[in-house]
């Protein structure tokens, strides 16, 4: 599976719903840490944990397919989310992941949907301090 077909696979575990860029960020970030044993991304710390611009360029490519679709936002940010076409495609591929490695992604999205900014930066700190490095984000809770 490419790395395009990864971002795919994975962004239909939540079928056509949004992602912010902090959840598709900390979402591939956890699967790269926990899940691969090739990291799909070259994480590195920044002002709000691991980031790597990557993974907003796999998701463009998906939208320049027609498979994905990004909009503006409150606060003029990103809201990313597949298209219908996106998503039967994604589900496609995902039938390729072992599954238990589905059930792992299924499980991550269902958690990250409902955090706020500040839940998932202070998970992502607590559980990878090394991700801590660069930080800019106090913690507003």
């Amino acid at each position: 599976m490419t790395r395009s077909e990864f971002v795919n696979a994975v962004m239909s575990a939540a079928g056509t719903g949004e992602l912010s860029p902090v959840q598709v960020q900390k979402l591939f970030f956890i699967l790269d840490e926990e899940v691969l044993s090739n990291p799909c991304f070259a994480f590195r710390p920044y002002n709000y944990g691991p980031f790597d611009p990557d993974v907003y360029r796999e998701i463009e490519s998906l939208a320049e397919d027609g498979l994905a679709k990004i909009t503006v936002g409150d606060f003029q940010h990103r809201i990313y989310r597949l298209t219908d076409q996106g998503v039967k495609s994604g589900q496609l591929k995902m039938q390729d992941a072992p599954e238990w490695v589905q059930t792992f992604i299924a499980e991550l999205v269902e958690w990250i949907i409902p955090l706020s900014f500040d839940e998932i930066v202070a998970y992502i700190y607590e559980h990878y301090p090394h991700m801590k490095e660069n930080s800019v984000f106090q913690n507003r809770q």
